[in-house]
């Protein structure tokens, strides 16, 4: 007699180690997982922005987006929001890099998120905000903006369950 599996018995072992492979993969949900990294490297690049307009404010006295050397006089540059890729804030961007608070191979190196984050400052504030693609963002305590930087209501971070509207997450 000779000693081995059966067709029968391979087969459901094949069967059960494909099952427990689509239950690993429906755990993990690779896709969310992507969109949680991309949404991790467009906040790093959200506060590097926010750090380098403070310390550009701290060196100069005025914001990248006011003219330069008028310690904000003559500065009427409160703006409504805007992208990186948009004025005022691409001027302000090489002004920026300008003076050493950035990169200067910046824009090149975020090139996929400039048209994601979203920039509202005056004469001595900022705001810089992105609308994260996941889940578990869109669920963080500081995903509660809306695109200019103000409080919103009704946000996926602010409900129970399902319901909820997509938010910005800000830092101000």
């Amino acid at each position: 007699m000779k000693k081995g599996f059966t067709l029968i018995e391979l087969l459901i072992v094949i069967a059960l180690l494909g099952a427990l492979a689509v239950g690993l993969l429906a755990a993990l949900d690779p896709f969310e997982q992507l969109k949680k990294g991309t949404d991790t490297g467009t906040r790093n690049t959200v506060s590097e922005i926010h750090g380098a307009v403070v310390r550009y404010f701290a060196i100069k006295n005025n914001m990248p987006w006011c003219p330069s050397g008028t310690g904000g006089a003559g500065c009427t540059a409160s703006f409504a929001t805007a992208n990186l890729n948009q004025a005022p804030m691409s001027t302000a961007i090489t002004e920026i890099v300008q003076t050493g608070e950035l990169k200067s191979d910046f824009t090149s190196l975020a090139s996929s998120n400039l048209d994601k984050i979203f920039v509202s400052g005056d004469l001595d504030t900022v705001t810089v905000c992105f609308k994260p693609l996941s889940k578990s963002f869109q669920k963080d305590s500081n995903t509660k903006y809306n695109q200019n930087g103000t409080d919103a209501t009704g946000c996926k971070s602010q409900t129970v369950g399902a319901g909820g509207t997509d938010c910005y997450w800000c830092v101000q």
